[in-house]
C-alpha cells in the first residue's frame, strides 16, 4: 500500500491538548455568561438541506456554502453542459451549515409545539465556509451564538450588549462595540433615491474598514448607483460627535423618511439604556456598519478588539421574519455570535491565558514496581473520587524519566509510594514548583491536593 501524505485541508486545524485547554476556557467563559442571562442550550446537525441554507446569506454568502454531493448514482441523467447553478441542485441536496442562526430559525419552526416563546437559546458548534484561508479566517470554525426569538423589545438588544461586555470583561479583552440599525441604512437608501439598492449599498458599505471610502464608492458605481446617488451618501459618512449627537442629526435627515426615522428612534432608545449601564466596554454608533447578511432588519452589532489588529470577534443583529421563510411569519428575533477562533488569536497575541490551564494532572504517582503500583491504584481512586485529577505513570521506568515526564506535562505535584510508605500507610508528596516534600497520611493528601 502506498504511503499517504499526512495533511489536512487548508483552512482547518488540529488542536493539541494545550490548545484545547485554552479553547475550552473560552467556551466555558462564554457558556457561563449565556447561562447567567437564562439562555438554554440546543444543538442542530452539521448538515442542513440546501433549501434551508440557500438565499439566506446574500449572493456572496451563497457562494461560500460547502455543498455535499448526493450519495449513490447522483450523476445519472445529469447534463453537465448546463450552467453550474442548474447542475448543483441536481447533484447536491445538502450542505454544511454556514452559520447557526438560519438553522436556529428552522429549528424554531420545526419544533414550534415544543418551544415556548419568547425563547432564549445558546449554541456552541462548528460552522463551515468555502472561504480563502488567511489570518483569522478559517474554513471550519466555531461560533458561540445566543439568540432571543419571539419578542421585539429593545431590552433584548441591551442584554446582548451587556453579555458582550461581561464576556470580554471576564476574558480581559478591551473591546469596542459598534452598533447601527438596518432601518437607518434603508432610510439612507431611500434618501438618496435608491431604495431598491439597499442590499448593494449595505454590502459595499460593510467593506469600508477593509477597502477604504474610494473603493467603496467604486463598488457602489459598479453596482449601478449613479454619481449623484453616491455623492448623496457623503453627509452620512461625515456625521460626527457622540452617539446622541449623531442620532439627532439622523432624525433631522429622516424628517420625511419613515423607515429611517424608525431606525433612529430605536438607536436613541437603545443608547439611552446602554449609557445607563456604565459598561466596561466602549460602545459607539457606527453608521458605516452594515453587516453583510441579508436577514438583518433592525439593530446590528460588531465587536472589535482594541489592542490587536484582527477582524470582528463578535457580531449579530435583529432579524424580523427569518422564521417566515419556513412558514412561521411575524416572529422577530435578535442574536449575537462570538467568534471563538478569533478570540483565541487575540488572547494568544496578548499572552493573556490564565495559569494552570494546561495541567492535565494535579498529581502524578511514581511507579516503582508491581507492589507499589497496586498501592498507588487504591490511593489514586481516593483522590479521583474527591475530584482531583490523578495520574499513575504506567511503566516501571527510571526515576529520571518519570520525573522528566512530570515536568514536561507541568504536573504540580509528584507522589512517591515506596516500601516504607506502604508499611506506614503514608505518601511522600513533592511540590514540583519549590522542590519541597513531605510525608503525609492519605487523608491529609486528599486535603492538601483538594
Amino acid at each position: 500500500m502506498a504511503t499517504v501524505k499526512c495533511s489536512i485541508p487548508k483552512g482547518t486545524r488540529d488542536f493539541m491538548p494545550t490548545e484545547m485547554a485554552r479553547r475550552n476556557y473560552i467556551f466555558d467563559t462564554i457558556r457561563s455568561v449565556f447561562r447567567t442571562f437564562a439562555f438554554e442550550p440546543i444543538e442542530t446537525p452539521s448538515l442542513e438541506n440546501l433549501s434551508t441554507l440557500m438565499g439566506k446569506y446574500g449572493e456572496e454568502g451563497d457562494k461560500l456554502l460547502f455543498k455535499v454531493l448526493n450519495s449513490g448514482d447522483f450523476m445519472e441523467g445529469v447534463d453537465f453542459g448546463q450552467d453550474y447553478h442548474k447542475v448543483a441542485p441536481q447533484i447536491c441536496e445538502r450542505g454544511l451549515r454556514y452559520d447557526l442562526t438560519v438553522p436556529f430559525a428552522r429549528f424554531v419552526v420545526q419544533h414550534r409545539d415544543q418551544v415556548q416563546l419568547p425563547f432564549r437559546r445558546y449554541q456552541l458548534q462548528p460552522v463551515w465556509r468555502a472561504d480563502r484561508p488567511q489570518k483569522g479566517r478559517y474554513r471550519e470554525f466555531y461560533q458561540c451564538d445566543a439568540d432571543m426569538i419571539g419578542s421585539t423589545s429593545l431590552l433584548n438588544e441591551l442584554e446582548l450588549v451587556q453579555m458582550i461586555d461581561m464576556v470580554f470583561g471576564k476574558l480581559g479583552i478591551n473591546v469596542c462595540v459598534k452598533i447601527n440599525n438596518r432601518k437607518v441604512l434603508a432610510g439612507i437608501a431611500e434618501m438618496i433615491g435608491a431604495p431598491d439598492k439597499l442590499v448593494d449599498i449595505t454590502v459595499a458599505i460593510d467593506k469600508l474598514d477593509k477597502i477604504g471610502l474610494d473603493n467603496v464608492r467604486a463598488e457602489l458605481s459598479e453596482r449601478g448607483l449613479t454619481a449623484e446617488q453616491i455623492a448623496a451618501l457623503d453627509p452620512v459618512f461625515s456625521l460626527n460627535g457622540s452617539a446622541t449627537e449623531k442620532i439627532q442629526q439622523l432624525k433631522a435627515l429622516f424628517a420625511n423618511i419613515e423607515v429611517g426615522m424608525a431606525g433612529a428612534l430605536e438607536l436613541e432608545e437603545l443608547f439611552t439604556m446602554v449609557q445607563a449601564c456604565n459598561m466596561r466596554a466602549e460602545v459607539e454608533l457606527d453608521l458605516t456598519l452594515a453587516r453583510g447578511l441579508n436577514y438583518y432588519t433592525g439593530a446590528i452589532f460588531e465587536v472589535k478588539a482594541k489592542d490587536v489588529q484582527i477582524g470582528s470577534i463578535c457580531g449579530g443583529g435583529r432579524y424580523d421574519n427569518l422564521t417566515g421563510i419556513f412558514g412561521m411569519p411575524g416572529v422577530s428575533g435578535v442574536g449575537i455570535s462570538f467568534g471563538a477562533d478569533r478570540i483565541y488569536d487575540v488572547l494568544t497575541e496578548l499572552n493573556q491565558w490564565p495559569q494552570g490551564l494546561e495541567q492535565a494532572a494535579r498529581v502524578m504517582f511514581i511507579n516503582f514496581g508491581p507492589a507499589e503500583q497496586a498501592a498507588c491504584i487504591g490511593i489514586a481512586a481516593r483522590l479521583r473520587a474527591a475530584g482531583i485529577s490523578t495520574l499513575i505513570y504506567p511503566d516501571t521506568a527510571k526515576m529520571k524519566k518519570q520525573m522528566d515526564y512530570a515536568n514536561r506535562k507541568q504536573v504540580p505535584f509528584v507522589a512517591f509510594v515506596g516500601e516504607s510508605e506502604i508499611k506506614d500507610g503514608t505518601v511522600t508528596l513533592k511540590n514540583m514548583t519549590d522542590g519541597t516534600q513531605q510525608t503525609v497520611s492519605i487523608d491529609k493528601l486528599v486535603e492538601l491536593l483538594g
